[in-house]
């Protein structure tokens, strides 16, 4: 199945007279960042602010651990450094992107050079950031693609989470590239917490809109149902990532 794609140091401070900086009008909170950068320094200051911020943060220190955070778990924007140890930023961007990973990638670097920049936005990054560089303009980056990016669709019918993709015209399941078999009533229920990403759902309400009918609280039809569909689709089942349990409510999907 054909995957779908969307698509230094502390002197990146704020400099200059210090202003509040605007809160997006989407929640942040709901948003992940991972900042895969290995000058300690500033990987630091851009944590801490970026929490402050409300955002959701994770750091990677070289470029191995940066690949396999943002392939094994579900990331709305990567802060990805060009130079780091052990594989490029480049490196981790065509990686990312040939397992059909639709994440907005920023990349930031201390080259100037016009074929560094090129060659980032050649292998799929999103946006290009040279160091040293104002937080404000990091901040207004930052939204704007979250802003374009918008919801986990990145085509007509189209999911990516993660090393997950969701085709709902074909209803079409894969992950890391490969296809993955799932029901007709599995593939409604992934479409319907897609769909309704970062909202609790009850089980009431997910008996009543995937399978049109309500039943009797102590139903496992639901429960037995996101089991399947953890152990198709996460790649640690009893440490779910996308499908997450929300005790005495129901489900939320995080991807």
């Amino acid at each position: 199945m054909a995957m779908a794609r969307r698509r230094g140091s502390q002197q990146c401070g704020d400099g200059g007279p210090r202003h509040t900086h605007r809160r997006p009008s989407y929640s942040s909170m709901e948003r992940k960042i991972l900042i895969v950068e290995d000058e300690a320094g500033l990987a630091t200051t851009l944590k801490d602010r970026l929490r402050k911020e409300g955002y959701a943060v994770k750091v990677a220190k070289d470029g191995v651990s940066g690949f396999n955070l943002a392939a094994g778990e579900s990331f709305d924007l990567i802060l990805l450094d060009l130079m780091l140890p052990g594989q490029s930023g480049l490196a981790v961007c065509q990686k990312l992107r040939e397992l059909g990973s639709s994440t907005a990638i920023l990349m930031l670097t201390a080259r100037r050079q016009l074929t560094d920049k090129v060659a980032g936005l050649r292998t799929g990054a999103d946006d290009y950031l040279t160091k040293p560089f104002q937080m404000v303009e990091l901040l207004a980056r930052i939204e704007a693609l979250l802003r374009r990016g918008g919801q986990p669709t990145t085509a007509a019918g189209r999911y990516q989470f993660g090393t997950v993709c969701v085709d709902v015209r074909r209803t079409e399941v894969s992950r890391d590239g490969r296809e993955v078999l799932v029901s007709a009533k599995e593939f409604q229920l992934l479409r319907y917490f897609v769909e309704h990403r970062g909202a609790t759902l009850s089980r009431e309400e997910l008996l009543r809109e995937v399978w049109g009918y309500d039943v009797t609280p102590t139903s496992r039809t639901v429960d037995v149902h996101v089991a399947w569909l953890r152990q198709k689709l996460e790649r640690d089942p009893r440490n779910p990532q996308f499908i997450l349990t929300v005790v005495g409510l129901g489900y939320k999907f995080a991807g």
